[in-house]
């Protein structure tokens, strides 16, 4: 499956209609679960890989209720309301691997929203030189990073398979 698809109003691409049909499907298989419903301006650059994803003061996370595409109009509910919603999008563009659709809307060329499934936020640290040990647990090995600046200790449990990744991707740096 590719990794992302696209849909363009007007586009010559011969796989146009087809793309269309996998992000109709997709967007139907949200039915009855919670999705993250962010929108954000387009950079000067168009390149919306430049923007801001984390969450935002607007962005809204809730159960997506009927979502269907009637001609190339995206209709869906929330889950606690009433009334349908809809917009009509230039552009659809699918992220399989992170099971997100990002929409440019006709109406607001400079807008593009992304909707897709609550993604896991993980906590993130940075050290920087820390000291490191390694030692020997079983078949394992536990690579010890602290940086005493900070006060932090990271203990990462590795196993031959994972230590051999480590080194070759260290030596390919």
């Amino acid at each position: 499956m590719q990794p992302r698809i696209v849909w363009q109003q007007g586009s010559n691409n011969p796989d146009n209609a087809n793309n269309f049909a996998t992000i109709r499907e997709w967007w139907a298989s949200l039915a009855d679960k919670k999705i993250a419903w962010r929108q954000r301006i387009i950079p000067q650059s168009g390149d919306v890989i430049e923007l801001d994803w984390e969450t935002q003061r607007f962005d809204e996370v809730f159960q997506l209720k009927t979502p269907e595409i009637r001609g190339i109009t995206l209709y869906w509910h929330k889950a606690d309301e009433d009334r349908e919603r809809s917009t009509t999008p230039g552009k659809l563009e699918l992220d399989n691997q992170r099971q997100q659709i990002y929409i440019y809307p006709q109406s607001q060329k400079e807008l593009v929203i992304r909707v897709g499934i609550p993604e896991i936020i993980y906590q993130k640290m940075e050290l920087k030189n820390p000291q490191m040990q390694v030692t020997a647990a079983g078949e394992n090995q536990i690579l010890t990073l602290r940086d005493t600046q900070q006060q932090v200790e990271v203990k990462v449990t590795l196993s031959p398979e994972n230590l051999n990744q480590l080194k070759t991707n260290i030596l390919t740096l």
